[in-house]
């Protein structure tokens, strides 16, 4: 079995121009825990989860510093406030670059199950031969594919 047989081909992406408020509607509008952020051809850049909107959007806590007796304090900040300054900013900011795991669209789906299997991702893409996104795979896609055409086959 291959990636190709069973991947997602209608790829919900964002750019790294995409701001975090497109990118939130993005999110909720399809039910989806992340993207591929992909450049004008198509090639990826990083990808971004609801997990790393998260951490962005965490307000800043009191924070007290002495710096030999002359004391900083940085007031807290509630969720509203930063969202006022934080909505507008682009993806680019919070899209991870780096441990990345892709698959070709002709690997085996043993590799996406390794991968599953080793990291916490939710979605790998799915790249051609020209290392363009072709797709996306999801721990979902996954385990209703073994259960629905290698497990039912069997009954």
């Amino acid at each position: 079995m291959h990636i190709k047989d069973f991947m997602i081909t209608d790829t919900i992406y964002a750019t790294k121009e995409t701001t975090l408020e497109e990118l939130l509607e993005t999110l909720v509008n399809n039910k989806i825990g992340g993207v591929p952020v992909l450049d004008e051809n198509h090639k990826l850049l990083g990808m971004v989860t609801d997990g790393d909107v998260i951490r962005y959007l965490q307000p800043k806590g009191r924070t007290v510093y002495d710096i030999f007796s002359m004391v900083l304090v940085n007031e807290k900040e509630d969720l509203e406030a930063k969202l006022n300054y934080t909505i507008h900013d682009t993806v680019e900011k919070i899209m991870r670059r780096k441990e990345i795991c892709t698959v070709h669209e002709d690997d085996d789906l043993e590799k996406a199950l390794l991968i599953f299997s080793k990291n916490r991702f939710k979605k790998i893409p799915v790249l051609n031969n020209e290392e363009k996104v072709v797709g996306v795979v999801s721990r979902g896609d996954l385990i209703r594919f073994i259960s629905t055409k290698l497990i039912s086959s069997k009954k």
